[in-house]
């Protein structure tokens, strides 16, 4: 995979991603195709290929390491093991036929509204 993250129009000038939305699109993306691919030829085909757990329990791996990083006060580390916690959720996201708009859309429509307001109409939707 050929990113364009180092291309400097996708960069603001204080260096951060300009449209971060199609970063996560464009990993979805390739994760996409390595659907069926030989599970020997990629790391990402082999987590396809297995039970939907092994993508999951990668999930779980990833976040235990980001919580162990932040306790640890470590800044670069928070970052690259969030990087790899949000890449499986991205590959957990492939494998359950969801988009990562869908997610960012579902961010987007919580934006602005109160945390405890939304647990409040969540439960309330979820009772009979």
């Amino acid at each position: 995979m050929t990113s364009n993250l180092q291309d400097p129009k996708q960069l603001s000038p204080d260096g951060a991603i300009q449209n971060p939305q199609q970063v996560f699109a464009r990993l979805a993306d390739v994760i996409a195709t390595r659907r069926g691919l030989d599970p020997s030829s990629s790391y990402v085909a082999r987590l396809l290929a297995a039970a939907p757990d092994a993508a999951l329990k990668k999930v779980g791996e990833e976040a235990a390491e980001v919580i162990m990083a932040a306790k640890d006060g470590a800044p670069d580390r928070i970052v690259s093991e969030m990087a790899d916690l949000w890449f499986h959720c991205l590959v957990a996201l492939v494998q359950a036929g969801i988009r990562p708009e869908q997610v960012l859309a579902e961010l987007a429509r919580r934006e602005g509204i109160s945390g405890l307001d939304e647990k409040a109409a969540r439960r309330a939707a979820e009772k009979p």
